[in-house]
Formats: C-alpha cells, sequence, structure tokens
C-alpha cells in the first residue's frame, strides 16, 4: 500500500511557526526515496510523522486508504512501520541473533521459531554465520547497522523509514548500506525512505525529495 501525505502542515507546541508548511507526495512499495535538506527543513519532523510518532497539524498522512489519526497508531509502528537509526539502537547485553529476534518474540513467536528465520534476515543483509553470537559492540559500525536492518525486516514491516542512516559509517560502509537498502526496496519491494544530507545516497534513489523552510519541492524540477 502507499504511504500518502496530503497537506500536510506541522507545528509545535508554543511556536507561531510552521516547521512542515502543506506538504504533498506519495511513497510507493519496491522504490527507495531519498529526503534531502539542511538542518531545519523540516525533513526529521516529516519522518516522524510518517513514522506515526507525531500527527500533522493539517492535512493528512494515510496509509492506503486508512488515515493515520484513526488507526492504532502502536500497532502501525509494531507492524507497518520500522525505523533505522543513524547510532544504530541495537540492545547491547543482546547478541546479534537476539536483537533481531526480539521484534517477532513482542508478536508472541517462540523463541525457537525465531531464531532461525532471525539468521535468515541476518544473512540477507550480510551478516556472517561466526558473527550472530557476538554483541553488538564486538562489531564493526557497518555491521551493527546491518543488524539493525535486519531487526527492521524481522517485525515484518514493509515500510522501512531511516534516518541518515549512514551518518556514522566511513564511504565504503556506507555504499553497502544503501546498496542493502536499494535493493530492499527494488528487489523485495519494501518502500524504503531515508533522510539524509548526503548527495551520494540520495543520488541512489529513485525519488528525491528536496525539503527547504518546511515546503517539499516537485522532484521532476
Amino acid at each position: 500500500m502507499d504511504l500518502i501525505v496530503e497537506n500536510v502542515s506541522y507545528s509545535y507546541r508554543n511556536s507561531n511557526s510552521k516547521a512542515v508548511k502543506n506538504v504533498n507526495c506519495v511513497f510507493e512499495p519496491g522504490r527507495f526515496y531519498a529526503i534531502m535538506g539542511p538542518s531545519g527543513s523540516g525533513k526529521s519532523t516529516l519522518l516522524s510523522m510518517l513514522a506515526g510518532l507525531d500527527l500533522p497539524s493539517e492535512g493528512d498522512v494515510r496509509y492506503g486508504e486508512n488515515s493515520l489519526k484513526d488507526m492504532d497508531l502502536d500497532r502501525y509502528r509494531r507492524e507497518d512501520v520500522s525505523m533505522i537509526f543513524q547510532a544504530f539502537q541495537l540492545f547491547p547485553l543482546l547478541t546479534v541473533t537476539e536483537n533481531v529476534c526480539y521484534p517477532m518474540e513482542l508478536t508472541g513467536m517462540d523463541k525457537k521459531e525465531a531464531k532461525p528465520k532471525a539468521e535468515e534476515y541476518l544473512q540477507h543483509v550480510g551478516i556472517t554465520q561466526d558473527k550472530l553470537k557476538r554483541f553488538p559492540a564486538n562489531l564493526s559500525g557497518g555491521e551493527q547497522q546491518r543488524v539493525a536492518i535486519a531487526r527492521s525486516l524481522a517485525s515484518g514491516a514493509r515500510i522501512l523509514l531511516a534516518d541518515e542512516p549512514t551518518g556514522n559509517l566511513d564511504v565504503a560502509n556506507s555504499e553497502n548500506i544503501i546498496g542493502i537498502l536499494s535493493d530492499l526496496a527494488r528487489v523485495d519491494g519494501y518502500c524504503v525512505i531515508v533522510v539524509t544530507h548526503d548527495m551520494d545516497v540520495a543520488k541512489n534513489a529513485d525519488v528525491m525529495y528536496r525539503m527547504t523552510d518546511g515546503t517539499i519541492e516537485d522532484p521532476s524540477l
């Protein structure tokens, strides 16, 4: 299903100005999107609304035919959309496999059933067998981000939102992560939306949205 932003504006409490102003855009399955813009342009606020962490002050965000305003947002964030962060946000006291099992166990899946599925997701993003029992601190930054991506896949969500996913990585690891995310969109049919400052990341996207002062430019321009 498409994720649709219709005439969306957002104002923070105790603020007279709008962080996002009358934004319209559509995010489709099977495509890799980049949202670019300087700090303060509104891109992180837009991402937060796509994730259901905030609701628009005006306008609507819809997942298919359903407005997020009318949905169970806890369920939406648990089942439909998953976040990938710059700082990885892995559980330090859980192993690689345990980190990826976690979202499946939240749904009530038995550990014995979750473990082979977790290993399959990890293999899909290039984590080798010898690293499955390691803790996050014993992995490189690029490996930790791969584990974070695998954990997002394990949630079952079909929308992957990534907030500066290469911000803590060197060039080689950045290229690997972007390659994984683009394949998840174009090969596996996920809707992948990346907020980034990095033009090298954005140039790999199918659609690039530029934000300035809370507004979004027509991607065809």
